[in-house]
């Protein structure tokens, strides 16, 4: 299992952005870390070799990776996976036919799609939750009960979990807290100070960073949970390649110096659009207004970049949308370039119409991942765009 060195997590969280998990490469030294490309090892004879045997199992660039990240979150494990949902699911993994989960009712589309399309029909069962309220948290445990899993702030509503209150709960039932930490990343939240057991992130956006790969990471301190779950990205076999874990290696050495500039545009951006349309139509858990503000402030250090605007129509979302010049519209997030969605024919077009209508992801609702660029340019693009509304 990859492991993080035990001097990495008592530097600083830049010092570990740029350092954590790695080592000279020792052949010529080169500073950066090798793109092990590379299927197989050479062994020096039955059952000699350096520590790795077949590239599905172990690969120096993808263990600096999991090394790094696993520091950046202070916990002890690192498991990178091909994608978000690769990591989502070998963590169900863990689990079998006839474990009950408690799940956020507000979790991303492709999440809920796994749960309700696929693992139902193998025998698991789910509760959905609004993890908003820890009572409802408790009243969904049963004695079948194994994991809690809540995404903090959720997509695309922007709900907030008291973390500490849904550890309690988890562990008083003897479950583990899982909780997706992709929109607020490690700089701004770190679940594992709240009690979490398990903090996953789909490494695509904001810890790579720079659209321009897929992937996934685990981060766990218990080494028995860890011994498992290294099992399972062997067996399953939904692993990165060396060149993906390297470009996420990358995008972490400067996720210090993006995510103050996100939080920073979406601060403005946020009380703009609250400013030009109205308070109650903007979500940002920056806002005062946004009703979880005083948690949200608690558990977070900062609010990111991530604003969903209620916009009442599709045919309104839809106009905004089209003017749209430096927002892209594209699925997706946490890239350096600005992108505007529609989460009911995008990232949870997955979901009936029913549950999104029931959940508050209504067909005027759109979702903006604001970037890195210059905020006065952003706000001009809006400008234009809202225009018509």
């Amino acid at each position: 299992m990859t492991r993080v060195f035990d001097d990495d997590l008592d530097a600083g969280f830049a010092t570990r952005a740029i350092h954590a998990g790695q080592r000279p490469e020792p052949l010529a030294g080169a500073i950066m870390t090798p793109v092990y490309q590379t299927s197989t090892y050479v062994q020096e004879g039955l059952g000699d070799n350096k520590g790795y045997e077949y590239a599905r199992g172990k690969n120096p660039t993808r263990e600096a990776l999991e090394r790094n990240v696993a520091a950046l979150e202070k916990g002890r494990h690192g498991f990178a996976f091909s994608s978000g949902m690769g990591c989502v699911t070998s963590i169900m993994m863990l689990f079998r036919s006839g474990d009950h989960i408690v799940c956020g009712e507000n979790v991303y589309g492709g999440t809920f799609r796994l749960f309700d399309k696929i693992l139902q029909g193998l025998g698991m069962t789910f509760t959905y939750v609004d993890t908003r309220d820890p009572q409802r948290i408790a009243d969904a445990m049963t004695p079948a009960t194994r994991m809690v899993l809540v995404e903090t702030p959720t997509n695309p509503l922007m709900r907030i979990t008291d973390l500490r209150a849904a550890a309690e709960i988890a562990h008083r039932g003897n479950a583990l807290l899982v909780v997706d930490n992709t929109f607020a990343s490690p700089f701004f939240q770190r679940p594992f100070d709240f009690g979490a057991d398990i903090i996953y992130h789909s490494t695509t956006k904001y810890l790579n960073g720079h659209s321009d790969m897929i992937g996934g990471i685990a981060v766990l301190n218990d080494d028995d949970l860890a011994t498992r779950l290294q099992f399972i990205l062997n067996a399953a076999g939904a692993v990165p390649g060396p060149f993906d874990s390297w470009l996420a290696l990358r995008g972490t050495k400067t996720l210090h110096l993006r995510m103050p500039r996100h939080d920073e545009n979406g601060r403005q951006v946020a009380a703009w659009l609250a400013e030009r349309l109205g308070e109650e139509k903007v979500i940002y858990p920056g806002l005062p207004s946004h009703p979880q503000h005083a948690l949200a402030k608690s558990q977070m250090s900062g609010f990111g970049g991530m604003i969903s605007v209620e916009l009442g129509t599709k045919e309104r979302a839809n106009e905004v949308l089209k003017r749209c010049r430096l927002f892209a519209l594209a699925e997706s997030l946490g890239g350096v370039e600005s992108l505007i969605s529609h989460p009911a024919s995008m990232t949870h077009a997955s979901v009936e119409p029913a549950r999104r209508q029931h959940l508050g992801i209504t067909e005027g609702l759109i979702r903006l991942s604001c970037g890195v660029e210059d905020v006065g340019d952003l706000l001009a693009d809006l400008e234009h765009a809202f225009h018509v509304v």
